[in-house]
């Protein structure tokens, strides 16, 4: 059975943009509801050339999917928050369209559009990032 995700984790993979990449991947979530506390993130795929000019190949690029612990926010249950944050801050870990870190056993893997994603209970995100590459 070939992996549904293959050709886009290579889109990604290929992108000068990562964030922009994940978002055009899995294509427009109105009207998709996450319910409680989950936050829907898009898998943080590496880029396919390595910054000494490597190529990965795709097979070392699909474990991406299953190893990456960043993820990119794609959207937010109506719970997304956890009780010792104020009005000011509440939900703040689960920006739309931030960058967060999280352990791979705390997640549900799913695809959306063929692009590999996963369910993130909220009090589970470790970390916010500016730049996904600082973890892996």
């Amino acid at each position: 059975m070939p992996v549904l995700s293959a050709s886009k984790i290579e889109q990604i993979s290929q992108s000068e943009n990562p964030r922009q990449a994940i978002i055009d991947a899995v294509g427009s979530l109105d009207g998709q509801v996450v319910f409680s506390d989950l936050v829907l993130v898009g898998t943080y795929i590496r880029n396919e050339k390595t910054s000494g000019g490597i190529i990965r190949p795709t097979e070392v690029l699909k474990e991406d999917e299953y190893q990456s612990k960043v993820g990119l926010v794609l959207k937010a249950g109506p719970l997304a928050y956890a009780d010792w944050e104020d009005d000011k801050t509440r939900g703040s870990n689960a920006r739309i369209y931030t960058w967060v870190v999280f352990a791979i056993k705390d997640t549900w893997p799913v695809q959306i559009n063929g692009t590999p994603c996963r369910f993130v209970p909220y009090d589970k995100l470790r970390m916010r990032l500016t730049d996904p590459t600082l973890v892996f």
